[in-house]
């Protein structure tokens, strides 16, 4: 009975993959390219056929697709997945695809088989090669000797749960995923909330006054210190596929470190202290300014900020010790004139008017 049926079977030489039975769709994303990276290459499957003389074992033969593997592969794919349109132009890696079959312990005249998968899903962003989601999957089988059509199906089956695993997991994670992210969006907002018992924030509506300088004064030439900085904070969220950075940028001073001694109440001297704060201000907007949608990148998004925060609060170090130098800390009247006036034209510059006027000029500081 079995020469008879051998006798009869169709050598295989290859496997016909049939199409796919559904094909999924979305907006979200395309398969721009199918990539073998198999191993070696081998043979899709390695399958037991009958034996062609009766009493001899069944014969392992290596099969590949139809028309090629990987030609094969695509167009599978392709009957699968959204081609050629979408967001996204992803990349499908096959790492694995392989049909084995061995015989049956103790049933010579039966075959078990078992399929290996392993998809790999990414896709080139600014330049950059951004790794996914991967799908690794196994499937087994029984077959007689003779129902060699068992083994396609098989197949299709695996590599229809693997695409269809690869096709949801993009669905989902699309609009929230960073991974997945096809634009960013960095906003800065001013945060000039005075909530805070011991700081005073930066707003144009609220200068300094003498009593934000709440710690002990200190010995020394100076009538007064101020020791205003900046930060910025924020909580990154990918909505719609879109990077938002909606950062809060703080210029601040601290109370309990600010002093001044009982002989600098004056108008003059409050000025001095009040254009360091201003100069943190500048070198803030600056900073907001060098982060152009140019320089920052999906990828290096966050240590592109810190650097350049770390340029701002060296610049800011820089400018500070600059103006108390050329004002001799404010001795200097005409400098600190000089000062006032250049720190008044960039803040009209970057939108910052306090009370909606530039400050007045102010008295000569008064002997003492």
């Amino acid at each position: 009975m079995i020469s008879a049926v051998a006798q009869t079977q169709p050598t295989l030489t290859s496997l016909v993959l049939k199409a796919p039975d559904t094909k999924l769709a979305s907006a979200d994303y395309y398969i721009a390219r199918v990539v073998d990276e198999r191993a070696g290459r081998p043979a899709v499957a390695s399958l037991l056929l009958p034996p062609a003389q009766p009493n001899q074992p069944p014969a392992l033969r290596q099969l590949d697709l139809q028309g090629g593997t990987l030609a094969a592969l695509r167009q599978f794919v392709g009957q699968s997945l959204p081609r050629g349109t979408g967001r996204r132009p992803l990349t499908l890696r096959i790492k694995e695809c392989r049909l084995t079959e061995t015989l049956t312990p103790g049933q010579p005249k039966y075959a078990d088989g078992t399929l290996a998968l392993h998809l790999v899903l990414d896709w080139q962003r600014e330049g950059e090669t951004v790794a996914l989601t991967e799908y690794r999957g196994a499937a087994r089988y029984r077959r007689a000797l003779w129902q060699t059509a068992v083994a396609e199906p098989a197949l299709r089956q695996g590599l229809t749960e693997g695409l269809r695993y690869l096709h949801a997991w993009v669905v989902s994670q699309a609009p929230t995923s960073l991974k997945l992210a096809t634009d960013l969006r960095l906003r800065f907002r001013d945060y000039h909330d005075q909530t805070e018992p011991d700081t005073v924030f930066y707003d144009p509506a609220r200068p300094l006054t003498w009593a934000d300088f709440t710690a002990a004064p200190r010995p020394g030439p100076h009538a007064a210190a101020v020791f205003p900085s900046f930060a910025y904070a924020g909580q990154p969220r990918v909505v719609n596929g879109v990077l938002q950075l909606d950062m809060r940028l703080k210029v601040f001073v601290v109370r309990s470190s600010s002093w001044v001694s009982a002989a600098a109440r004056g108008a003059y001297d409050l000025n001095h202290e009040q254009r360091h704060f201003d100069l943190v201000k500048l070198v803030a907007e600056r900073f907001k300014r060098r982060l152009t949608p140019t320089r920052m990148t999906l990828k290096d998004y966050d240590s592109i900020l810190q650097y350049e925060y770390l340029m701002a609060f060296q610049e800011m170090n820089r400018v500070q010790e600059q103006y108390d130098a050329e004002t001799q800390h404010g001795l200097n009247e005409a400098a600190q004139e000089s000062w006032n006036q250049r720190i008044e034209a960039e803040l009209n510059q970057y939108g910052v008017t306090r009370r909606g006027t530039a400050v007045a000029p102010l008295p000569p500081r008064l002997p003492k």
